[in-house]
């Protein structure tokens, strides 16, 4: 099993980068690194020329695989999102009760994150906080319905639809499934933001608290 986790690849959207930086070294240096340097510093902070100084590259080699450092983030974010469909994926595919098959994914989804050793140069546990931090910025622009149109999106869509499906599994009349789902993946960053930032704004201040909320939640929501 741990052999076959090696070998998945998360497929990423090729409008979004110029060269994949899967198929080089240079490539995943650039993504390994961005991570690093944008958890450390914050996105507004990160440049190109910044990144190419700590990899010892030129910032024109940088652009050979993303177009701006906006396209960089939409792939950190869209990387991040198809690893966590895959998480889930694993997870629930050999539930067969419904119920536990939701009550898992929302586990999968609001848990705090962990390292995985099937992808070396990429930091699950530092993405993870840039996409709590950072990920409305990968979306909130003036390009949002072009970029949406051309795909950009459709991992993130692709996880609302499948939690939605999940919901709609337990409970086939309730009228908002993918509200319900789509609240439960941006309600869980947001608490996973406030726990750590604006701690009076949440009762979730420990690693668990958000899961036991957003169990608490849907059950309480589909059981109404």
């Amino acid at each position: 099993m741990e052999r076959l986790l090696k070998s998945i690849k998360i497929a990423i959207n090729e409008k979004i980068y110029v060269k994949d930086p899967e198929s080089s070294t240079l490539g995943k240096r650039i993504v390994e690194e961005s991570i690093l340097m944008i958890n450390e510093m914050g996105f507004e902070s990160f440049t190109f020329k910044k990144l190419g100084a700590e990899i010892g590259s030129n910032e024109s080699s940088i652009y050979r695989y993303f177009e701006n450092k906006h396209k960089l983030l939409v792939y950190l974010t869209s990387w991040y999102w198809g690893w966590l469909e895959y998480q889930l994926v694993f997870a629930t595919n050999s539930i067969a009760d419904p119920s536990d098959r939701l009550e898992k994914a929302i586990e999968i989804v609001t848990r705090t994150t962990a390292k995985d050793s099937a992808f070396s140069h990429i930091n699950e546990v530092l993405l993870n906080k840039i996409v709590i931090n950072e990920n409305s910025k990968s979306f909130l622009t003036k390009e949002v319905d072009s970029e949406n149109k051309e795909g950009y999106f459709v991992l993130y869509k692709r996880m609302v639809s499948r939690i939605g499906q999940m919901i709609k599994d337990v409970r086939p009349d309730y009228p908002f499934a993918v509200s319900l789902a789509s609240t439960i993946l941006e309600g869980s960053l947001h608490q996973h933001f406030l726990k750590d930032h604006f701690g009076t704004l949440t009762d979730c201040r420990k690693n668990e608290d958000a899961t036991s909320y957003f169990l608490h939640l849907v059950t309480t929501t589909l059981n109404a």
